[in-house]
């Protein structure tokens, strides 16, 4: 029987927190059986792991989006490592860099970015990047965290082939959302191509990004999963079931979750 993993969703926010368990309902029906929920601030890093203890197959991941690194201080990173003990825990992360809407100052996103990586490393947790418009910036500030960082996700990836290269060449892995399937996305399709499968996730960043045939119809939720990963087989011409064992297998293998 076919299980995916949906590696960074927002089961939290309220979009879907009200109708939760309706929603994994129908993600388990879909065939995606296993989830990481993915906290963005303090409130919703406690409100992650909450729901993750309430499934079997639910993890959290923990940290503060780069939206918010100017309201960060030294009492919501010790907050942070205080949770991140939490057994339920898997990943730090989602953090990094966003250039685009550039809601905190630069400066003050890539000290907290830093201070993310530097928790990730003395606490041996792989760490989910969120890298927009950002790439050199993000990946310096990666190399020079050290080698005490084992893991290493970019999630939600829309780069372009050489820029999958660079991360494929630093021994990061690659998770692809519903924007692979999107018709303006051919730069994140032709990287998709290059990434081999046991560096290769999925996810949805649900609620946002429906994808293809779903995108601007509903909600994106774990269920809708299916859409994605079925475009992948397909682009890499690798049978589905074939190609759904081998991403949840390095998912589970990343994140070190139970067979």
């Amino acid at each position: 029987m076919m299980e995916l993993i949906d590696t960074h969703c927002h089961l939290t926010f309220e979009q879907l927190a009200s109708d939760i368990d309706a929603v994994i309902e129908r993600s388990i029906a879909a065939g995606v059986t296993s989830w990481i929920t993915v906290g963005t601030d303090p409130d919703q890093n406690q409100k992650a792991i909450a729901l993750a203890k309430k499934f079997d197959n639910m993890y959290a991941a923990i940290g503060i989006h780069p939206h918010d690194a100017k309201d960060v201080t030294d009492q919501a990173l010790r907050q942070l490592n205080a949770l991140a003990q939490n057994k339920k825990v898997v990943a730090i992360g989602e953090t990094g860099l966003d250039f685009h809407y550039d809601h905190s100052p630069r400066d003050q996103q890539a000290d907290v970015f830093a201070k993310h990586l530097q928790l990730a490393g003395e606490l041996a947790l792989p760490v989910i990047i969120h890298s927009r418009e950002a790439f050199d910036e993000t990946m310096k500030i990666l190399e020079q965290a050290g080698p005490d960082l084992k893991k290493v996700v970019f999630h939600c990836f829309s780069g372009s082939p050489e820029q999958a290269k660079i991360v494929l060449d630093k021994g990061f892995y690659i998770s692809f959302t519903g924007v692979v399937t999107f018709r303006n996305a051919e730069k994140t399709r032709q990287a998709a191509e290059l990434v081999p499968l046991d560096r290769l996730m999925l996810e949805t960043d649900c609620p946002y990004m429906s994808p293809e045939p779903m995108r601007k119809q509903r909600t994106n939720e774990p269920a809708l999963m299916f859409h994605t990963a079925k475009f992948l087989a397909d682009l890499k011409q690798i049978p589905f079931p074939d190609f759904a064992a081998a991403a949840t297998a390095t998912s589970k293998a990343f994140f070190k979750l139970p067979d």
